[in-house]
């Protein structure tokens, strides 16, 4: 099975799916009671099978390897906040996606990062089965343990389409998630700064 290639960059954009789960997938159909050999349907275990290790891709890669040598010193004592970074991630209790926006703030000690591996961080941790939570806290310890700063805030607005689609089927609700770390946590005027700039304007 090969992965699906981005014509413009010609890089791989989905790692290949695997065999084995395109047949799992495959019996799932027939016990549906669908025909997996359709028209509609003959390549969906492939599709399937891609799908989820792309959307799964978070197990095989090292968060240090994401950061590389992106990481500057600088004379900069001040907040850095990235706000609004897309999430999409797969809770693991449903199989189903929640996605929202990740606000992500950090106190630098000695050094600064690339903005975007702040991106590339969170979308490590969303590419697994997920429950918000954790995925807030995993991707807060992870820039604390790779950058060594002196605090990190972490929150995470997000929809959950197994509260959607199934279940108690609501539709507007928002589930907010946050991990404070460092002087975010022990200082209530870093906090506050944090919480008003990715509120404002918003």
């Amino acid at each position: 099975m090969e992965a699906e290639v981005d014509v413009y960059r010609g890089q791989a954009v989905a790692p290949p799916g695997s065999p084995e789960v395109a047949a799992l997938v495959r019996k799932l159909l027939t016990e549906l009671g669908e025909d997996p050999a359709r028209d509609g349907l003959r390549d969906t275990p492939d599709r399937v099978a891609r799908s989820l290790a792309f959307l799964t891709a978070g197990y095989g890669t090292d968060p240090r390897d994401v950061v590389g040598d992106a990481l500057f010193e600088a004379e900069y004592d001040e907040m850095v906040v990235l706000r609004n970074v897309e999430v999409y991630s797969l809770c693991e209790h449903h199989l189903l996606p929640f996605f929202g926006r990740c606000q992500i703030a950090y106190l630098p000690g000695r050094k600064i990062v690339g903005l975007s591996k702040l991106a590339r961080l969170a979308e490590v941790y969303a590419r697994r089965l997920q429950v918000q939570e954790r995925l807030t806290t995993e991707i807060a310890n992870a820039i604390n343990d790779i950058l060594e700063p002196r605090g990190v805030g972490v929150v995470i607005e997000a929809q959950h389409l197994c509260m959607m689609m199934r279940g108690v089927e609501k539709q507007e609700s928002l589930a907010v998630t946050s991990c404070m770390l460092g002087r975010f946590r022990t200082d209530a005027r870093t906090r506050s700064e944090f919480l008003s700039l990715i509120t404002d304007g918003k």
